[in-house]
């Protein structure tokens, strides 16, 4: 079966839906019980999203369904991954924001990188606006350019990316321990994307590439990671994503815990 791919085609989602970080906890756990196809309707009436509109429902059923039921491996582990911290489920948000929309992925894993490394680590809602501009190809009028550049940084600042809503907003990288950086790269492996699992914008975006990023790879207990020269090795402890999480982050009443060992 072909593997699943990160989204390449621009489209305006985030407009509508941003980070949605308990939103999208709240979609992982009614999706581990959820009998038959999810709908809006469904979600409206059993209250997954607290007192939001059944129009909000739609929008949001809609947009976690492309980051998150366009992977269907990831959702089932995130679906079983009842223990999950605030700092890990924040990752894991921005990371499959990156995977369904690339204007996102390129914002944040390219754009902050770039000014990072330039010395200059702070972006104001201006310089959104003009980079936004930068990608459009004339379609986007100067109001939908200003709309974007917001929720960009409001979703970007929602993940742990800037530190502040105020300009000059200063970036930051948050703290990546080792359970958010096992799935990315367990989940990457079993996923068509633009780069390598040493060089891509998902790590990028978190501070880790180069010497960082290996020293943090051969710290993982779950796979064992090893360079001589020009030569890079991965040595996978599990077969799959879902594998590992059986393994170790499922709780012990998950009927899928203890599957792997």
């Amino acid at each position: 079966m072909d593997r699943p791919s990160e989204e390449t085609r621009v489209h305006t989602r985030i407009l509508r839906c941003t980070l949605e970080v308990d939103d999208s906890r709240s979609y992982w756990s009614h999706k581990a019980h959820a009998n038959g196809s999810t709908t809006a309707r469904k979600a409206f009436e059993e209250y997954w999203f607290g007192g939001k509109s059944l129009s909000r429902a739609e929008v949001l059923i809609a947009n976690l369904r492309a980051r998150f039921d366009a992977f269907p491996a990831a959702l089932e582990v995130l679906s079983g991954w009842e223990g999950m911290d605030p700092d890990t489920r924040r990752l894991v948000c921005h990371w499959h924001l990156q995977l369904s929309d690339p204007l996102y992925r390129s914002f944040t894993g390219s754009y902050l990188v770039a000014r990072h490394d330039a010395g200059r680590p702070t972006v104001s809602h201006d310089l959104a606006v003009a980079w936004v501009g930068e990608q459009d190809t004339g379609r986007w009028n100067m109001a939908t350019r200003i709309q974007f550049a917001s929720k960009l940084l409001s979703s970007a600042h929602a993940a742990g990316l800037i530190a502040s809503t105020r300009d000059p907003r200063p970036l930051q990288y948050p703290r990546v321990a080792e359970l958010p950086l096992t799935y990315l790269t367990y989940l990457l492996r079993e996923v068509r994307f633009d780069g390598t699992l040493l060089d891509n914008p998902y790590f990028a975006s978190v501070g880790l590439r180069g010497a960082i990023l290996e020293e943090k790879l051969r710290g993982l207990s779950a796979l064992r990671y090893r360079r001589q020269g020009d030569l890079v090795e991965f040595d996978w402890r599990y077969g799959s994503l879902l594998e590992w999480a059986s393994a170790t982050v499922f709780g012990s009443g998950s009927p899928r815990a203890g599957g792997a060992e």
